[in-house]
């Protein structure tokens, strides 16, 4: 039987200060680059939840030692090798970032994961990779299940790369560049979504020592080896949209902490984001402080750079004062579900007036009525249903362990949130 789960509602202003765990976009390439490094490394305050586990467990079976101390991981190159099994979930990173480490194995690894990993496209990997010279058995699908036959080595050089469904393509090319023979010279062929990803990659192979230069058409990466580095991971700027849209839907406050000064992450875009929905947005000894008004301006912006927030700033636009329209996420269709049509229907049921653009939401609130939706196997859209039942009272969500990909315990940090008393010492 499916598990429900009635979210909270709350009729008064939250105030709380918020801890959250590791960022699962700098875990999962820090567990890539230190598999690939020239020594064992340290990962202090990683990310543990479901996508990141999979990527550990994908190194592993590859022959990578990766070892708990605490709450760190220890994690020692060994030499790569097949065959191998690696389940991939429902994780992007796992499908594009560990195919050209698979490539760079002496022996043929299948790469396979949830019904929905399925339909993720990938297709622009795989054909980058083969023209890379590796061989790839995918049945003519470009997507899982498919196998990378490989024979401890990669020529690399010039290639053209079609990374307009996904950042991540770039991102697992230019991770595992540094070992191939003659590293990597990609040239884009379109545009790419979440460029800051890109960026965050690019920033994270320079602190390990590799050299990445920017090109007209994309970048080139120096054959070389990559450094081991001990890694402090920031906590995830993404998965405190939720908690900081609490403050807005409540008329409240919340504050998280250790918001870092300088950071790649593109949840770090939530600050100017949320003050163009009408929070004040402050930064304290604490960290990022927002505190909402009790009302909701509607938004008018182009989202391309920050798909991934985009299921919280919706559920935002549906309960704000006016029409929003977010442009330049048509690729969330390629997520862990198509999420516009997952938006559509959820923010439909609980009273809201949606139109799908081909690259973006047109969303206008109506009256507000209560609904049990469904997760669609996707953490954002319990995280959009929770922001949703505190100022609908009535709202459930089906499945709603789909959260566990990147942070097993929301609920229950979710209930603290709200449960602390107005003005209680947190």
């Amino acid at each position: 039987m499916t598990e429900v789960w009635k979210t909270p509602h709350r009729a008064t202003p939250v105030d709380a200060v918020v801890a959250l765990p590791g960022s699962k976009s700098i875990t999962a390439r820090a567990l890539v680059l230190a598999a690939l490094a020239d020594g064992p490394s340290r990962l202090v305050r990683p990310l543990r939840a479901r996508d990141t586990d999979l990527m550990a467990a994908g190194l592993r079976a590859l022959g990578v030692r990766i070892e708990d101390d605490g709450d760190d991981l220890l994690v020692t190159p060994q030499p790569l090798r097949g065959p191998a099994d690696v389940d991939a979930g429902l994780a992007g990173t796992v499908l594009r970032f560990l195919p050209p480490v698979a490539a760079l194995a002496d022996g043929a690894v299948t790469v396979d994961g949830d019904p929905r990993l399925r339909d993720r496209p990938n297709a622009g990997l795989i054909a980058a990779l083969r023209t890379l010279g590796v061989e790839i058995d995918d049945a003519g699908r470009g997507r899982a299940p498919f196998t990378v036959h490989g024979t401890g080595r990669v020529g690399g050089g010039g290639v053209d790369v079609d990374a307009s469904e996904s950042s991540q393509i770039v991102s697992g090319l230019l991770l595992a560049a540094a070992r191939f023979d003659d590293g990597i010279d990609l040239r884009l062929t379109g545009g790419v979504p979440s460029m800051p990803h890109v960026e965050m990659t690019v920033t994270t192979l320079r602190e390990h020592g590799v050299q990445v230069a920017a090109t007209d058409r994309g970048w080139q990466v120096s054959p070389g080896p990559i450094a081991a580095v001990d890694r402090v991971v920031e906590p995830d700027l993404s998965n405190a949209a939720p908690f900081l849209a609490a403050a807005l839907v409540t008329g409240g406050r919340v504050t998280v902490r250790d918001w870092p000064e300088v950071t790649t992450q593109p949840g770090a875009q939530l600050d100017r984001l949320l003050a163009e929905m009408g929070a004040e947005v402050t930064r304290t000894a604490d960290g990022l402080q927002v505190t909402g008004s009790g009302s909701i301006r509607p938004l008018v912006a182009d989202l391309a750079e920050v798909g991934e927030l985009t299921p919280v700033l919706a559920a935002l636009c549906a309960l704000a004062d006016g029409p929003s329209r977010l442009t330049g996420i048509g690729h969330l269709r390629g997520h862990e579900t198509d999420r516009l049509q997952a938006l559509d229907e959820v923010l439909s049921a609980v009273g809201a007036r949606v139109e799908q653009l081909p690259d973006g939401l047109v969303i206008e609130p109506g009256p507000r009525r209560p609904a049990q939706v469904g997760s669609y196997a996707d953490h954002r859209m319990v995280m959009a249903a929770a922001v949703l039942g505190l100022a609908v009272d009535g709202v459930a969500v089906a499945d709603p362990g789909a959260v566990t990909k990147t942070m097993p315990d929301f609920r229950a940090r979710w209930s603290e949130l709200l449960s602390r008393p107005v003005g209680a010492p947190s």
